[in-house]
């Protein structure tokens, strides 16, 4: 999807990640907090006026890749992160 844009907004302690599509205002979000190198999910929100666009999908995609460069371990608490993990153990390293 090329007109999907996601931003990390970093706050130290809590932060989330954000998408938004060129033709919408709608926002989705994938919320989380951190404690030392761990980031724990809370919640992948999706507006449903964005919805079926695989979006919370690319959230997702956008926090792993993070946590790879970053170093970073995932608590998925968020039922959407942990679905996800289910689906690719591939990811199995990055669980703290």
């Amino acid at each position: 999807m090329n007109d999907l844009a996601i931003t990390l907004i970093d706050e130290g302690a809590h932060g989330e990640y954000q998408a938004r599509v060129a033709d919408s205002s709608a926002v989705g979000r994938l919320t989380w907090v951190r404690r030392d190198r761990v980031l724990t999910t809370e919640h992948t929100l999706v507006a449903p006026e964005i919805g079926g666009r695989g979006i919370a999908g690319k959230l997702v995609e956008a926090l792993i890749a993070d946590a790879r460069a970053e170093g970073w371990k995932i608590v998925p608490e968020c039922s959407y992160v942990a679905a996800a993990f289910k689906r690719h153990p591939e990811w199995a390293d990055l669980l703290a």
